[in-house]
């Protein structure tokens, strides 16, 4: 083994070397956070390693130590749209260290490049670095370790300032290291280096000198004290320690993309589309079990759009390689949780329902896509009938309001035939219907609900859920979409409002029941059960598919809720009752409960208590 060729090192061995690394100079380990902040409404997801210790940064708590380490899980979304290349992900891991008010630029600098040279084995020749435009002191302190000059390149705030992770927080200039792929060849023109586009540099750790406080506005007033932040994403690391061309080559995606091969029936490595196909079922499987062991659902708004999204486009590349049922949870039990469980327990005790949520995501999707994309192929036929080649944005809309069918998957659709869409006609039929949505919260005195539920919330549903899970009733309205209708046909997304209901509506935290609707001529499955007037909470509405037939206003129906469903969601209310005593009981009276989620599958109890649990602690509660 040559000073050029890092000792081999899998992707587990590297999380431990870093953190042993850091452990031994004084750090605390500390767990990751959850996907899904706590109590920063800045952020949809977590971005970064320091969005947990943002609290420690600006002085508003106290930390348990003033040196921290950890590896965080983390998402981002702005590259959904391109995994499927060779560089790109959703979730990924960051490896970083941590200082409040101890430690600075020095101590960050010299803890890099020793665990860079000494531990990791990287060779010293082929490490550049990059310091803000006017930061002296960073580049000295790089020339000190035995940087040469040459080799310490400066840039401006696009490439060497940080944050802050959402719209306001810590930021500041930060200091990077990057790796030379191809040392001793000679550059392609004088400018080449960190940051050039040919991409014989790659960025490994970021080093960020937290210094400011920085508003809304743009404004920034120094931290009452100066700390660091650092990040390694650890595929990156792994693919350059593992000698291999990228990161799906590494360890950390190889059993993944093996078995979504598997599941295919196809070989990795013989085909561009194919092996992209195959990298985006693997990510994409991998990404979904990270944010629903987190407490995220398949949804149209926020995270749940983002996670079903994501979802929905693994299928789709999935059916190009023939793979028409369910698969992201075999991928996930048979290979992500494997591979990931080791530093994620987690992921085993949620395994059941994150399987659960992706198959009924799927089965969705498949309805979904059957009418959609038919619908979708008639409008293009006639578009090349016709010599048109963008897809207008008001069909666009009406597949996604109509029937769920995500605007990105049409655009991929579409580019297959050489068309483009009108993404901006679609935004304008969006933001046409939000504007409805925004009028019709003036009704009732703040009430929320679309321009259809306004219509229609002077209906009364009886609640009959208390006494009964099944109950007969009458169709009193149906709304279609987004509006309201006499009937619902086979496979249209549908809101029903009936006279008595057994059917509980979200509240409370608790999800709302789930079941069937069956008629003369149709049925529908409910996914949820919603009041969305709040100001007419007798006002409720079943939304769900249907499934067969049709249904229409005037029908007599029988209701029925899942009650295996609706059992575990009752254990589950009763349970937050049980965790926050034991909460109060453990922890003291000033623990309050600041939300919850309680579903069949799993509930989610947030609370507000100064620092996180200990081991005996969680023990006590548990127990």
């Amino acid at each position: 083994m040559t000073s050029e060729t890092p000792p081999y090192r899998t992707g587990p061995e590297l999380r431990e070397l870093f953190l042993n690394y850091f452990e031994s100079r004084g750090h605390t380990r500390m767990p990751s956070s959850s996907l899904v902040p706590q109590d920063d409404p800045t952020l949809l997801f977590t971005t970064a390693g320091m969005v947990q210790f943002k609290p420690y940064f600006l002085a508003q708590s106290e930390p348990p130590n003033r040196r921290l380490t950890t590896v965080q899980k983390s998402f981002r979304t702005t590259d959904i749209g391109e995994v499927g290349d060779t560089t790109h992900l959703t979730f990924f891991e960051m490896l970083g260290n941590f200082s409040v008010g101890d430690y600075f630029k020095q101590g960050a600098i010299e803890h890099a490049w020793e665990l860079c040279t000494q531990h990791l084995g990287l060779s010293a020749d082929r490490l550049w670095t990059t310091v803000y435009t006017d930061d002296d002191e960073a580049a000295r302190l790089w020339e000190q370790t035995g940087v040469p000059a040459e080799r310490i390149r400066r840039f401006g705030a696009s490439d060497n300032w940080w944050g802050p992770a959402g719209n306001s927080g810590p930021c500041g200039p930060c200091s990077e290291i990057h790796y030379d792929l191809t040392p001793g060849e000679p550059f392609h023109d004088d400018s080449c280096g960190p940051n050039c586009e040919c991409g014989r540099f790659v960025e490994i750790w970021n080093l960020v000198f937290m210094e400011f406080d920085q508003a809304e506005d743009g404004s920034r007033t120094p931290l009452e004290q100066k700390n660091i932040d650092t990040g390694m994403g650890l595929e990156r690391l792994a693919a350059i320690i593992q000698q291999v061309e990228n990161i799906y080559a590494t360890d950390l995606f190889e059993p993944v993309i093996a078995r979504a091969a598997t599941i295919a029936g196809v070989s990795y490595g013989t085909d561009a589309e194919t092996d992209r196909a195959l990298r985006v079922m693997a990510e994409h499987a991998r990404s979904g079990a990270f944010l629903i062991m987190d407490g995220v659902t398949p949804g149209n708004e926020g995270r749940g759009y983002v996670l079903r999204r994501m979802l929905r486009r693994g299928i789709r590349f999935a059916q190009r390689l023939g793979v028409n049922e369910p698969f992201l949870g075999r991928i996930i039990t048979e290979a992500v949780i494997p591979q990931m469980s080791s530093a994620y327990p987690a992921l085993n005790d949620a395994r059941d329902h994150i399987v659960q949520t992706v198959t009924r995501e799927e089965e969705q999707f498949q309805r979904t896509l059957s009418v959609g994309t038919a619908l979708l192929d008639e409008v293009m036929a006639r578009m090349e009938a016709d010599a048109e080649s963008v897809v207008p944005g008001d069909t666009l809309f009406r597949l996604y309001d109509t029937y769920g069918f995500p605007v990105e998957l049409a655009e991929e659709i579409a580019l297959d035939r050489g068309m483009i869409v009108d993404r901006d006609g679609f935004q304008q039929e969006m933001e046409t219907q939000r504007a409805r949505g925004r009028a019709a919260t003036t009704f009732g005195g703040g009430a929320e609900g679309s321009e259809a539920h306004r219509l229609l919330s002077g209906l009364s549903t009886q609640f009959t859920g208390y006494e009964v899970a099944r109950d007969e009733s009458t169709v009193t309205g149906l709304i279609v979409g987004g509006g309201v209708a006499e009937s619902a046909s086979q496979y249209q997304q549908v809101e029903i409002v009936t006279g008595r209901t057994p059917f509980y509506p979200e509240g409370g935290g608790q999800v709302g029941d789930v079941g069937m609707i069956r008629g003369p001529s149709g049925l529908a499955r409910i996914t949820d059960t919603q009041r969305p007037v709040a100001e007419r909470p007798e006002f409720i509405v079943h939304i769900g598919v249907v499934e067969e037939g049709t249904l229409n206003v005037g029908d007599a129906v029988t209701l029925e809720v899942d009650p295996t469903m609706r059992g575990q969601s009752t254990r589950h209310h009763t349970a937050t009752h049980l965790l926050h005593a034991a909460l109060r009981s453990t922890l003291g009276g000033h623990v309050r409960q600041a939300g919850s989620y309680v579903s069949p599958d799993h509930l989610r109890f947030d609370f507000s208590h100064m620092a996180s649990l200990n081991e005996h602690e969680i023990a006590a509660v548990t127990h």
